[in-house]
Formats: C-alpha cells, structure tokens, sequence
C-alpha cells in the first residue's frame, strides 16, 4: 500500500473514531438554517418524533448564510448535520466545506417558494412591475441622462408611479445572510434593472458592476433589516399598514386573514402560479446534510425518509397544507431515490 493510500486510510478511521467518540455528546439531530425552511423543517421534526419514538429534532432558523457557514464548520457532532437553505449552496461555501474536512455533502430540493411583498389587508393590494421594485429599493437608480446614476431619490409610492398611493416607502425585509435576501435581489430587483435598456446592456459588458448596482438595496432608511424571523415582520406590518415585507409564500399562506400578496408583474403570489412558474418571484427550496454524520448522530436517515416521503412532500401531503410548493412528481421520486441512497454532491453543479 502507498504513503498517500495509508494516510487517507488512516485519515477515515481517525475521522470514525472521532465521531463515534462524540457520539454521546447528544442523541438529537440538530438542523440549522433558512428561517423559510425552518417551518416545513420543524413540521417533519415534530411528526418524525412522534412516529418513530425517538428524540425530535432541534431546528434553529439562522439564515441560509449562516446556516451555510455552521454547517461547513467541521465534521463531528459538536456541528450540524443538517442545514435548511433557500437558495443553492454557493461554490464558495461549497469549497469552504472541502477546506475544513465535510467533503461529502447530500443535496436535497425539497420544493419551490415563492418571495412575497405583503402589506396589511387594513391597505389597498399594491401591483407592482419588477422595474418599480428596483426603483423603490436601489441604492443607486438611473438619472436623467442615460449612463447617469444617482443616489436613490425616491421617497414616496406615488414618485414611482403616479397610480400608487402618496405614502413613504417603507418595505421591511431580511439581512443579507439570509437566502430570501439572496433570491430577492437576483429574481425581483434584478429583473427590473434589466427592464431599464442600458444596465441590461452593462450584463454582457461589466457583469461584476452591474451586478453591484441591481444587488444593492439602499440603506437610507426606506428598506429596514427586520432580521431572520418572518412572523416578525407580518407582526410588523399589522402595527403598520402603510409598510410593505419581503417573505416567503408560507408565511403569507399562513397569515391571510392578517396580510395580502402585492401582484408582480400582474400576477398573483398564489399556490398554482408558483408551481407553474408564472410568478416571478420564485425559487427552489433545499437541504444539504453531511453523509459522515448519517449512522453517527441517531436518526438522520430515518428523519430523511420522512422529509421525502409521498405523505410530506407529495402534492397532497402535509408540507403542502403549510405553503410548500412540491417538485413535480419525476423529481420528487428521483430525489427520494438518490436520498436514500445518500449520493453526494461532485463539485460540478452549477453552484454560483
């Protein structure tokens, strides 16, 4: 046998022996992550321990981001095995896991959301375009000459567009480790800057620039950090019905009698146009859980089943029941399988 092949050897049973020898350290799965994710998490949590008798769960809501960086940490228990995301891993994360030892990494998309603006049902139901969004919520906007950037001047709905209201602009969202953040400034405030016919050009010729002017949400009071917790901020917009809150379609599933969906691009946040894809604003849903913990830490693959399980996340299942867009049905029974059989990431996906 090799040097290189002895030490890799050595390398694996030391990496066993080391996560056997924590084994004690606790005997419940502990899952962190996207505060999306976080309630669809906690449902299977709560139904795995009842069913299978054993100790539920933790699930800590973090944000993707910092979920990402808990769960790219290290390999042991004193780690998450699991983190919830609402976006993919990035490559950098991805890299930062090989770096510290979590090299075999199980992806799973559990489903598809959709990114609400809501506003207290007190107020009018606002109908947005993308290009309105980015216009309200850019730190830097087009001046009168084309090419021309100018901090953002907006202080009112009704300085956008002459049929919204005459109330300040006010929209609370979530910090930038969160994957909602993430997916709202590529899907809603980019797809508006590329209504405007120059930075869509800026794409092919400056992608990096271009990129910090679409992503850059203003910090001058308009657009308020409410933080990771999504109950939060539809609490929040009951004490203000003139502000608008950027989450996920769950929560607004969850709270119609409270808030309603602005229209975007003239179309409705609701269950079936999420699914089809004729909103706008809409993203995959995922989990990653490390293999090396799966056999160590009790009960993972047993919690996995019953995340991918028809009578979860099927399209009558109870995932469903809270706001969870299912995969079409070829996918879901196809993630299932590679779940079950633990297949890990390669590297090669198009992470960003």
């Amino acid at each position: 046998m090799s040097i290189t092949k002895t030490f890799e050897v050595f390398l694996a049973i030391t990496l066993v022996l080391s996560l056997a020898a924590t084994t004690s350290a606790r005997e419940n799965i502990e899952v962190v992550g996207s505060s999306t994710v976080y309630p669809f998490s906690t449902v299977v949590a709560e139904r795995y321990g009842r069913s299978s008798g054993k100790a539920t769960p933790k699930i800590e809501s973090t944000g993707s981001g910092g979920g990402m960086k808990l769960f790219c940490s290290g390999i042991g228990t004193q780690f998450p095995d699991i983190t919830n995301s609402s976006r993919r891993m990035k490559k950098s994360e991805y890299n930062q896991c090989q770096k510290n030892g979590v090299s075999e990494i199980v992806e799973v998309q559990v489903g598809f959301d959709g990114i609400v603006m809501a506003n207290s049902v007190e107020s009018p139901v606002m109908k947005l375009a993308r290009k309105e969004i980015f216009l309200a919520l850019a730190a830097k906007v087009p001046g009168d000459k084309e090419g021309e950037l100018i901090d953002n001047p907006y202080i009112t709905w009704k300085q956008i567009n002459e049929s919204f209201p005459d109330d300040k602009i006010e929209v609370l969202g979530p910090p930038p480790t969160s994957g909602t953040r993430d997916a709202f400034v590529e899907l809603a405030m980019e797809g508006g800057c590329k209504a405007i016919p120059w930075l869509a050009a800026m794409k092919k010729t400056d992608k990096r620039v271009f990129k910090s002017i679409c992503h850059t949400i203003r910090e001058d009071g308009h657009f308020i950090e409410a933080g990771e917790n999504d109950n939060l901020i539809v609490q929040k917009l009951q004490a203000n019905p003139k502000a608008l809150g950027i989450f996920g379609f769950s929560f607004l599933d969850q709270n119609a009698d409270s808030v309603h969906g602005a229209f975007i691009e003239e179309v409705a946040p609701e269950f079936d146009s999420i699914a089809d894809k004729s909103y706008p604003v809409s993203r995959p849903l995922y989990f990653y859980v490390k293999k090396a913990h799966v056999g160590v830490v009790p009960g993972i693959q047993g919690f996995l089943d019953e995340f991918t399980s028809e009578k979860a996340w099927g399209e009558e299942g109870y995932l469903a029941e809270k706001g969870m867009i299912p995969l079409p049905t070829e996918l879901r029974r196809l993630t299932a399988k590679n779940t079950r059989a633990m297949l890990p990431m390669t590297g090669d996906e198009p992470l960003k």
